[in-house]
């Protein structure tokens, strides 16, 4: 059983990370969640779960502007392959989110160290990062540093690596 938005909070006030979190309807794409732009300060993130051919998972998180480029990210982030998108099961077995609510605080669910998480350090510039708390009827702001602390706490040493261009609105 995958962990939930309460376990999830409960290991962030454990490690002493401070967050905010809005409740909004449940939000599905970044066009949906540009809704909320004035009401949530600091970078707001999109995720892709990318794989590769040998079957290595990643989790790209991302300003929500940012274009990553599906066929050169892999030289980037050490992938065996080109990438493609992570089907929604193992997304799912992994991370426990569904599409649409995926999310760096995913990694408190994948004990078994089965997916590579790399923030993009255009996104990592921002003092507060937003994200689902593993649900999409809300989002969790957090200090840059402390998404760090949390990943690294739970068992994921993140990559911060330059795999994206932010394009203009």
């Amino acid at each position: 059983m995958p962990k939930t938005q309460d376990d999830l909070f409960n290991m962030l006030a454990e490690l002493g990370i401070p967050v905010e979190t809005v409740e909004h309807p449940p939000l599905f794409t970044v066009d949906e969640s540009q809704s909320l732009r004035g009401q949530i300060a600091g970078g707001h993130t999109k995720n892709l779960f990318l794989k590769d051919k040998k079957d290595r998972f990643f989790l790209l998180t991302v300003e929500e502007t940012a274009e990553v480029d599906l066929k050169q990210v892999h030289h980037v982030i050490g992938a065996s392959s080109r990438v493609s998108f992570g089907k929604p099961e193992k997304l799912m077995e992994y991370l426990g989110v569904i599409p649409g609510a995926v999310t760096a605080f995913g990694a408190i669910n994948d004990a078994g160290g089965n997916v590579t998480f790399v923030l993009d350090a255009a996104l990592m510039a921002h003092e507060t990062i937003n994200a689902h708390p593993l649900v999409n009827t809300a989002t969790t702001s957090i200090r840059a540093d402390d998404l760090v602390k949390f990943l690294r706490a739970a068992g994921h040493e993140p990559l911060i690596l330059n795999v994206s261009a932010v394009s203009p609105h």
